[in-house]
């Protein structure tokens, strides 16, 4: 299995690169995030790779970065997810974004990429809201872990969610509503009275 490629950029398609590596061609499938981080023809790169194998034979996988690698590989284990939707989604939300809108519940950012659908948006809140964990001080967190003491997600009901909401009817995005009260949350503590909440996210958010 390959696990990673190093050599040089030999050409850049929709949705591909061929990696020379001494001599031989890998056609590597990347997401637009990746493939805008390789330089031209002759450049040098390095790429984390995930290699499936079909009936046709094995199709390579390329990552800028080893979160991105890692995110990949979570969400193809979701139902509905092949690697051509996984790459799509990677390239519309970086890891950080990705992880927070899922913790924020936010189905319409995930809506955005190509070949996700309200269906498929719900289910990938719904599977991997666990594998993200809590998010401290709004600060995204990788596939797998949790950063910080974890707090109430947003849909779960209790203040976070009411101020989530709150914002969100105000004309917020879900995820940058869910960071602004996240943050909130943590310099005011627990307990904390929702029109308080809501009022320290506000002034957040201003910034």
């Amino acid at each position: 299995m390959i696990a990673k490629l190093k050599g040089l950029v030999d050409s850049v398609g929709d949705g591909f690169a061929v990696i020379d590596v001494q001599g031989v061609g890998y056609l590597v499938a990347c997401s637009s995030r990746t493939l805008s981080r390789l330089g031209g023809a002759g450049s040098p790169v390095s790429l984390d790779v995930e290699t499936q194998w079909r009936e046709d034979g094995p199709h390579l996988y390329g990552f800028a970065d080893a979160a991105e690698r890692s995110w990949f590989g979570t969400l193809v284990g979701v139902q509905g997810v092949g690697g051509k939707v996984a790459l799509a989604i990677l390239g519309t939300l970086s890891p950080d974004q990705l992880a927070q809108a899922i913790a924020a519940q936010d189905k319409t950012a995930l809506s955005r990429a190509p070949g996700v659908g309200p269906k498929l948006a719900a289910r990938l809140v719904s599977e991997l809201k666990d594998k993200v964990g809590g998010i401290a001080l709004g600060k995204p967190a990788k596939a797998g872990e949790s950063l910080g003491a974890p707090i109430v997600l947003a849909g779960e009901g209790g203040p976070l969610a009411d101020a989530v909401s709150a914002l969100s009817n105000l004309g917020y995005g879900r995820s940058e509503a869910f960071a602004a009260v996240a943050r909130a949350q943590g310099k005011l503590g627990d307990g904390v009275d929702i029109g308080e909440l809501i009022k320290a996210a506000l002034k957040d958010l201003s910034k």
